[in-house]
């Protein structure tokens, strides 16, 4: 067995008051007070120990046979001598300091658990369905880049906007299926959408410029540009997307720097921005000189029959900052994000970059390249998206089985999540609570709120669920809002 342990005790063989094994002894009691040797840690075997501080064997014995009668450790037959599970003196167990200096406290984004239990039932925010993705082709990907001559050139420093074949090929994605007009040199690959928005604002943001915002809306944004040190302007969302009048009326009054927004599958909501909306935001965008953030996380699952493209795409888009992602495509272990935007600003965003991340996974980047270049992640997504919405279709059809009297809610054109509003005040925390307890996770959403007020509604995703899955979460959450 691994001993890792490395031998530190300092031994005074002239000492007349204390025997060399209790030297030992004194000085393993002491390792293990200070918590550098913890209950269970394998101990280094009485022959090399006794070699390493050039010591009799016989001698590491009494001090193991010593520390053994006291407590302090334990043995196992045939697997070794370990430190005690269980001390003998609480005295022992190392004690936490605290910070002698002040730091920036962050507050906790993530409204659901990380992880959960096998058997709960998760309506999260969106995220895909991990089963469906490519893990077979994606790890011949990676067998085969080791496999190459060259590999150890990939091994060094890369391009801190990411591979160029990635990069190449996202490029040719965007042209092809989003109709933008993009070059390999304006993009810049992160890892995940989330690193993108990040970089944005620190590139884009000086400390008390204003940025405007969909309410309700995506926290995590909205928490990303408050670290900037932007001032925030909430803008309200109806059913068809930001409200550009209001928008309108802000930027008579106020300087923008910048608006946020999900146009596609506008998050928490799932509504889809209107083309007339679009197009005046685009207009105000041009007239009054702000930046167009536009956050297009799940493009690629949108199931009416009219595909809307990005904002990006139009021939206006000259202040628009296109932050997409791989990662509800493929796996959100997947940490592929890019941003794409005016040539200058990316390359001032590649050199932030540089200086926090240096540069992302090159394996995993020319892994997805690949498998972009022989078409496997297109073939992906149309599977995916299929299945996805057949889950649509199921989850409409059960809200209105099991809560058609509790809830109002329509069938979004696109994205992974339903809006569901209940139709008496619902406090979601409390809900949430309460629907934990039988087995089933929902986000609480009084946080996507900025301006305080209860939304009474509930983003349910349903893409990460099979049939079996969404019925049984539906019928739980029916029977626990009755």
């Amino acid at each position: 067995m691994l001993r890792p342990w490395k031998t530190i005790l300092t031994l005074d063989f002239n000492n007349p008051h204390l025997s060399v094994y209790r030297q030992i002894a004194d000085g393993i009691v002491k390792e293990i007070k200070k918590g550098r040797l913890k209950p269970g840690t394998p101990l280094p075997g009485t022959r090399i120990l006794a070699a390493d501080l050039g010591v009799n064997r016989k001698t590491v014995v009494l001090a193991y046979e010593e520390l053994t009668a006291e407590g302090w450790l334990e043995t196992a037959d045939k697997s070794g001598t370990f430190v005690s599970t269980e001390l003998p003196d609480r005295k022992a167990q190392p004690t936490k300091k605290t910070a002698g200096f002040t730091f920036n406290d962050h507050e906790r984004l993530s409204p659901i658990p990380q992880e959960v239990n096998a058997n709960l039932i998760v309506f999260n925010d969106g995220w895909p369905d991990v089963r469906l993705a490519p893990l077979d082709e994606l790890a011949k990907a990676y067998k085969r880049i080791f496999q190459q001559k060259a590999r150890w050139r990939m091994l060094g420093y890369g391009h801190e906007q990411g591979d160029e074949r990635l990069r190449a090929a996202v490029s040719g994605m965007l042209s092809f299926k989003r109709g933008m007009n993009t070059d390999p040199q304006q993009i810049c690959i992160t890892r995940g959408s989330q690193m993108a928005l990040y970089l944005t604002a620190q590139t884009l943001l000086q400390p008390g410029d204003t940025v405007a915002i969909e309410s309700p809306g995506y926290l995590p944004a909205r928490q990303t540009f408050v670290n900037a040190g932007a001032r925030m302007v909430h803008i309200p969302v109806d059913e068809k997307g930001l409200m550009t009048d209001v928008l309108e009326e802000v930027c008579r009054t106020t300087t923008l720097k910048a608006v946020y927004v999900t146009p596609h599958h506008q998050f928490p909501t799932a509504v889809s921005m209107k083309v007339e909306r679009r197009l005046k935001l685009l207009e105000l965008s041009n007239r009054y000189g702000f930046a167009i953030i536009e956050d297009d996380y799940d493009h690629e699952f949108h199931f009416s029959a009219r595909s809307l493209l990005p904002l990006a795409s139009h021939e206006g888009a000259g202040n628009v900052i296109y932050i997409s992602s791989l990662s509800k495509l493929v796996a959100p272990a997947v940490r592929i994000g890019y941003v794409t935007g005016p040539p200058a600003f990316v390359a001032a965003l590649a050199q932030l970059r540089r200086l926090i991340d240096r540069q992302g996974d090159p394996i995993m980047e020319l892994a997805v390249a690949g498998l972009m270049e022989e078409g496997i992640i297109n073939r992906h997504a149309r599977r995916a998206s299929n299945i996805y919405k057949e889950r649509r279709e199921k989850m409409d059809q059960l809200l209105h089985q099991y809560l058609d009297k509790q809830v109002i809610f329509q069938k979004p054109e696109g994205g992974l999540a339903f809006w569901v509003k209940f139709v008496k005040p619902t406090d979601t925390s409390q809900l949430a609570a309460r629907l934990l307890k039988k087995g089933v996770s929902v986000m609480a959403t009084e946080l996507f709120c900025f301006d305080g007020n209860p939304l009474n509604a509930l983003r349910l995703g349903y893409a990460s669920l099979t049939p079996a899955e969404l019925e049984e979460g539906i019928r739980i959450l029916a029977t626990v809002v009755k």
